[in-house]
Parts: C-alpha cells; sequence; structure tokens
C-alpha cells in the first residue's frame, strides 16, 4: 500500500485522491498539519519544502506531485 501526504487545502491531493480511488489503488492518507513527522519527511525528500502531495511506495521511495500514470507505473515496477 502506497502513503499519501496531503493537506485538507491542497487541490492536487484531491485531484490524485479522486483518481486512485477511481482506479482501486489503496493508499493511506497523511494530513502533514496534523503529523510533525510526516512533515519532516516529506520535507526531507522535498529539499527542505512540504510540498503535497508526495507519495511514499513501500521501498521508500517517493513521487512528488505524481501523476496517475506515474503512480501506477511506479506500482507496476
Amino acid at each position: 500500500m502506497i502513503t499519501m501526504y496531503s493537506t485538507t487545502w491542497c487541490g492536487y491531493c484531491r485531484r490524485l485522491k479522486i483518481s486512485l480511488d477511481a482506479e482501486g489503488i489503496l493508499y493511506k492518507e497523511v494530513n502533514i498539519e496534523d503529523d510533525p513527522e510526516a512533515a519532516a519527511w516529506v520535507m526531507g525528500v522535498n529539499g527542505g519544502n512540504q510540498t503535497v502531495p508526495t507519495v511514499r511506495f513501500e521501498d521508500d521511495t517517493a513521487l512528488t506531485n505524481p501523476s496517475l500514470a506515474q503512480v501506477k507505473e511506479k506500482l507496476s515496477a
């Protein structure tokens, strides 16, 4: 299962969630505004920025603001 780091106000996050739901891709959502450790992790993979959505895969790699196609490609690799 992937983890999607997001915020409540992020339009890109909403778009990706809708796409993942439509494709039946399971994910855990973590709001970085409520979780300082998650926010620190996101900053660590994004050059100090709290850029969302950031998607973390089971192999501990991440994609920042990915398209549905990018997520599907990574999951099929």
